[in-house]
């Protein structure tokens, strides 16, 4: 009976010890997965269609910039970091970045408002997650009240801010720092954000990427009667091969939506790469992807309206997010610039080397 034990205990442990270690693996993988989309419960369908409704509502006017609607914008954003217990970016006051911008020959005061948590491991690096708080304002008498342009985007912001802050409180602080960046003056020629390269709050060489949300909540002509669960995707390769790849895995282990490169050319006919804020960081070689639904029936017109936003859809575009800034912000190695942009070639987009000194 001796051997016959013994020679079972070995085979128990040559057999059952690697198929448990399997099994713990898997479970803290599992768990990490459960604990992300935990974090991510805010980023629900309710809370995102409260928010719009709110902040693409006739009380902030268009939100133009320097106007009555845009300072009760960033107060309204301000206060909301505020509520959530999120820091106030060093170098501002009470969340806003001021500035003095001159839009068409008149000096105009504006915000960004500017939110930080900082990282548990490598706090001087840093992830900006960022999108433009303003709008068209009022125009012959009528609001236009920019739903999806870019109410969709500043709320996704803010929700994603609130999936980390959600993740901190339960003790998983990210490894990196993350800045929530609402810029001012992109509707009057991306002025905010060039504001913000031009005097960064935190260095630029230190900051490793930028993710820029303008426009998620609606579905183009191009994706109407198909792939409706989908999101344009500009930037991902161009200056780092690596954040493209972080990019589709993490899509396709979370949200599998499909991903439109349509617009990620620098010569593409619509020039859809140098018309949102990404830009200026791309200028200074920093890495970035631009999240984009397309142009509607309704872009820049007083009927982008919050009842025409497609919730469900921003709901898991807002996730595809914030699990690729956990997941930029947590991984080991940063992210490198591995590519260059070759912009002497441009044909259809050749007006840009001129307004941004390419």
């Amino acid at each position: 009976m001796g051997p016959y034990l013994r020679f079972n205990k070995v085979s128990f442990l040559k057999i059952y010890i690697p198929l448990l270690f399997a099994f713990f693996i898997l479970k803290c993988s599992f768990s990490q997965n459960l604990n992300l989309n935990s974090f991510a419960k805010s980023i629900n369908e309710n809370e995102l269609k409260s928010l719009i409704y709110v902040y693409a509502s006739d009380f902030f006017k268009g939100r133009e910039t320097g106007k009555l609607g845009q300072k009760r914008a960033v107060k309204f954003i301000s206060e909301y970091y505020e509520s959530l217990k999120i820091k106030e970016a060093m170098g501002t006051e009470s969340y806003l970045q001021r500035m003095k911008l001159n839009i068409s020959g008149d000096i105009v005061q504006t915000e960004n408002v500017v939110a930080v948590i900082e990282g548990s491991e490598k706090p001087n690096e840093y992830i900006i997650i960022s999108s433009h708080l303003d709008h068209e304002g009022e125009k012959n008498g009528e609001i236009y009240n920019g739903a999806d342009d870019n109410a969709s985007g500043t709320v996704g912001v803010l929700k994603i801010a609130e999936a980390f802050q959600n993740a901190v409180q339960s003790g998983h602080r990210p490894k990196r720092s993350v800045i929530f960046l609402h810029l001012t003056g992109e509707e009057k020629g991306l002025l905010g954000s060039k504001f913000y390269t031009d005097n960064p709050l935190y260095p630029l060489e230190n900051t490793i990427v930028n993710l820029n949300i303008d426009m998620i909540g609606r579905i183009d002509p191009r994706h109407k009667n198909n792939i409706k669960r989908y999101i344009y995707l500009i930037g991902t390769d161009l200056l780092s091969s690596e954040l493209h790849k972080v990019s589709e895995s993490t899509n396709n282990n979370t949200t599998k939506l499909f991903l439109d490169y349509k617009y990620n050319d620098i010569d593409q006919s619509e020039c859809i790469y140098y018309r949102s804020d990404h830009f200026h960081f791309v200028k200074n070689n920093i890495p970035a992807i631009f999240y984009f639904n397309g142009i509607h029936e309704d872009y820049h017109k007083p009927t982008d309206t919050a009842e025409k936003i497609e919730y469900g859809l921003l709901k898991d575009r807002i996730k595809l997010i914030f699990f690729t800034a956990w997941e930029l912000a947590n991984r080991y190695d940063k992210i490198e610039v591995d590519q260059n942009v070759d912009y002497s070639k441009l044909i259809n987009c050749k007006r840009y080397l001129k307004l941004y000194n390419l």
